[in-house]
């Protein structure tokens, strides 16, 4: 479900934990007794013993090494690694604070019962509804983050879509007006500009998202339920998720799962990594109750490096286009189509666009279906099996090859199976998404 109401990127790490993160790990291995250099010492012939939760002691057939490590190998306290574990988190929140906004939409109302419902009803028949004027209601929020110095702010599209009025609030208390530069409902970015002449607005810290791994630290702070300026933490549960957009039939992909807890309120706002840059925005959450369920979804921070400066720039950013619908091809459809078992693709079920990109470069559709089994399979339509050499699985890596890769007016190269079980080469001129 979904919730919420350039002139320059700032990629250089505000904080330099690495070293420091490093030596937590270490001091974790240590105290369970269970560090590479334990191992390492252990087939060199040196024993690592856990004496108590409090010290660490190696011993050694080698003085001389004996000495040497004891040196070199502080000893920790459990309470002194939780210590140093709290105070990067500590160190990541009043860092990235100054950054941050919540942000704050209302909408005028749009019917005119709804411009009566400050009258009393025993007097509303008094009233002709055209001539009570329109007000703004307060009726949503949400979170963002500082790009530029000159005071623009990304959050999510569905968080200031249909908004009148935009107030960004800092944690410091400082609140300013803002407007809607562009937007763009598929990767769920906006761009907000205050309205203020300062130029002295501090960018968040912008991390490289093509570099997460699952299992890594992850860090939201946002204004869960209006909690303002909240920190949660999790981890990166997956990588690569597709979702659904905000308002628009294409889906985003590459996205990053987290169970970092994400609320209503925090859509919009920074998901941090453990050096404290940013690494993704907070967009969605799947969840029964509306609340987090352990499962939510950030649009990753390279995204926001390709769409928001056109954002500044034009208000749109603009995607390329091939026109189909298709499907993932899997085992039991490729045995009906006559193909091995193996065949991965995406199988072609319609052309959007009787005159679109693929349609002109002679993408067949599916045109029949076999029942086997009780079954029905779709079986006459075109597989696409690589784009421009790159192997395809199935219709996320086509999506994420063109939204990632393309433009529209790009030549593109398909390899594809027909229905007849012939490879064949097409190239396609792609063409600009309807929006």
């Amino acid at each position: 479900m979904f919730f919420g109401g350039e002139d320059m990127l700032i990629t250089n790490s505000r904080f330099q934990f690495s070293g420091f993160v490093f030596a937590i790990l270490l001091l974790v291995s240590l105290a369970c007794g269970e560090s590479l250099e334990k191992s390492n010492l252990q087939e060199q012939g040196t024993s690592v013993k856990v004496i108590g939760p409090d010290t660490v002691t190696i011993s050694s057939s080698d003085k001389t090494n004996v000495d040497e490590i004891e040196k070199t190998t502080p000893s920790f306290t459990s309470d002194q690694i939780v210590e140093a574990y709290e105070s990067i988190l500590g160190e990541i929140y009043s860092t990235s604070l100054p950054s941050i906004v919540r942000i704050e939409i209302s909408r005028s109302m749009s019917s005119n019962q709804s411009n009566l419902d400050s009258i009393p009803p025993q007097f509303r028949r008094f009233f002709n509804p055209n001539d009570v004027p329109r007000r703004n209601v307060p009726n949503g929020q949400g979170s963002g983050f500082v790009w530029t110095a000159n005071g623009h702010i990304v959050t999510n599209h569905h968080v200031v879509d249909g908004a009148d009025r935009i107030k960004v609030i800092f944690s410091e208390g400082t609140e300013y007006n803002a407007t809607i530069l562009g937007s763009d409902a598929t990767a769920d970015i906006a761009v907000l500009k205050i309205d203020s002449p300062d130029t002295d607005f501090i960018p968040l810290s912008l991390g490289d998202s093509s570099s997460v791994k699952v299992g890594q630290l992850a860090i939201a702070i946002g204004a869960p339920f209006g909690q303002e300026f909240t920190m949660t933490t999790g981890i990166i549960s997956a990588l690569g998720r597709t979702i659904p957009s905000a308002g628009t039939p294409f889906a985003n992909p590459e996205v990053i799962q987290t169970d970092a807890p994400i609320n209503p309120g925090n859509s919009g706002g920074p998901l941090f990594d453990r050096h404290g840059n940013a690494i993704g925005i907070n967009s969605q959450i799947a969840s029964r109750s509306g609340s987090s369920a352990g499962v939510g979804f950030s649009v990753p921070i390279d995204t926001a490096k390709r769409i928001v400066p056109e954002l500044i720039e034009i208000g749109k950013y603009t995607y390329s286009y091939l026109g189909i619908q298709g499907i993932d091809l899997r085992p039991d459809m490729a045995l009906a189509k006559g193909l091995d078992r193996t065949t991965r693709g995406v199988l072609v079920i319609s052309t959007l666009d009787d005159n679109g990109p693929a349609a002109r470069a002679g993408i067949i559709p599916n045109d029949e279906v076999v029942q086997i089994e009780g079954q029905r399979y779709p079986v006459g339509g075109d597989v696409i099996t690589s784009v421009e050499g790159s192997q395809i699985t199935g219709m996320a890596d086509l999506l994420t090859y063109l939204t990632n890769e393309t433009r529209p007016g790009d030549k593109i190269s398909f390899e594809i199976i027909r229905r007849d079980g012939n490879k064949a080469k097409l190239d396609v001129i792609l063409g600009v998404r309807p929006t």
